[in-house]
């Protein structure tokens, strides 16, 4: 199985474009239709413009945006990886808990605590450069979301993605994600192992500091940074469009706080720090220093060190419409009207 992948992917942001250009070309039809509808009645403007096109203008301007599409993508430069190959690099293994019960849909972290926390992740695996990577979410129960992996971009990917919705269970089981961040690490001793656990704290479905301990034990230090204000904030909700606050059984509405002593007691039980969230500093940056200071292991991983390009289909696309383009005209042509390649007798 080949990978494929783009060498330029920031180009692909070009095609945000195809939508503006396509709500201008329609203002300008309705401009221009309302135009000639005050010149007289539509027959008769017709008859006295019979070169006018109504379809023609619309296949040309189809035409432009699939040559533009190709042409994009061109840009984006399309490859397969065509040789793989056993990489040995220098580095740490992390694991990032993110925490995605319905409490960090709270907006005292701006503008809310999952996406302030899924941004910083974002520049925090920008920054990674030998080290392994795994991605963990969890609420009730927590699910591996991608496996120890070298691929930031899929990572990356993946984070873009994530929301209370894709954990059935809600609540905030941290013991659970530590247990399964145990076994997610690469078994053998000696390695260097981290995890990072993004959440507000309001544990209420085991105990995370046993776990912590029981992580320790397996040589693996466990950091945790809590998202969220102390004093409560409700949690807002999308109900029929409208925004409204979750409520509980009772029709009392849920206030969410940060539970900071289970974070601290988690963290030092593991040989990891802890830092609270603020909303110009989530705090990945202080513990990314502390990763960086951990003695780093070969990591052995498969990679594909050689890619192809493969433009030259969306070329030959991007010719064959603006081709097609050129030769057709926006206007009806009375000389070619006039030419009957077939006659017919009656």
């Amino acid at each position: 199985m080949q990978l494929f992948r783009f060498a330029n992917p920031d180009y692909l942001y070009l095609l945000l474009l195809l939508p503006v250009l396509l709500i201008l070309w329609i203002l300008n039809e309705i401009r221009k239709r309302n135009a000639l509808s005050r010149l007289g009645e539509k027959n008769l403007v017709s008859r006295l413009i019979p070169e006018q096109s109504g379809m023609r203008p619309l296949v040309k301007f189809i035409l432009v945006l699939i040559a533009s599409t190709s042409c994009i993508i061109i840009l984006a430069r399309p490859q397969f990886g065509t040789r793989l190959e056993e990489v040995r690099k220098q580095g740490v293994e992390v694991i990032i808990a993110l925490d995605v019960s319905n409490s960090m849909l709270a907006e005292d972290i701006q503008p809310d605590r999952l996406t302030r926390a899924k941004q910083a992740l974002t520049r925090l695996i920008d920054n990674l450069e030998n080290d392994r990577i795994g991605l963990i979410v969890f609420a009730g129960d927590a699910y591996t979301q991608i496996p120890i992996t070298t691929d930031y971009v899929s990572a990356k990917m993946f984070l873009s993605t994530i929301g209370p919705e894709m954990v059935p269970k809600q609540g905030t089981a941290i013991g659970a994600a530590i247990d399964l961040g145990i076994r997610s690490f690469t078994p053998g001793e000696g390695k260097s192992k981290a995890m990072i656990i993004l959440t507000d704290g309001e544990n209420h479905e085991d105990d995370p500091v046993a776990k912590a301990a029981e992580a320790a034990e397996h040589g693996i230090v466990i950091h945790t940074i809590g998202i969220g204000s102390t004093e409560g904030v409700p949690v807002p909700v999308m109900v029929s469009g409208r925004k409204e606050f979750l409520k509980d059984r009772d029709g009392n509405t849920v206030i969410t706080k940060l539970d900071e002593e289970i974070l601290k007691k988690t963290a030092i039980s593991a040989n990891g720090i802890y830092i609270r969230a603020s909303n110009t500093n989530i705090g990945l940056d202080e513990i990314f220093s502390e990763i960086k200071k951990m003695k780093k292991e070969e990591l052995e991983s498969m990679m594909y060190t050689e890619y192809n390009d493969q433009f030259q289909i969306f070329a030959a696309f991007a010719l064959f419409f603006l081709v097609a383009d050129f030769m057709i005209m926006a206007r009806k042509n009375r000389k070619l009207a006039r030419i009957k390649l077939f006659k017919y007798r009656i």
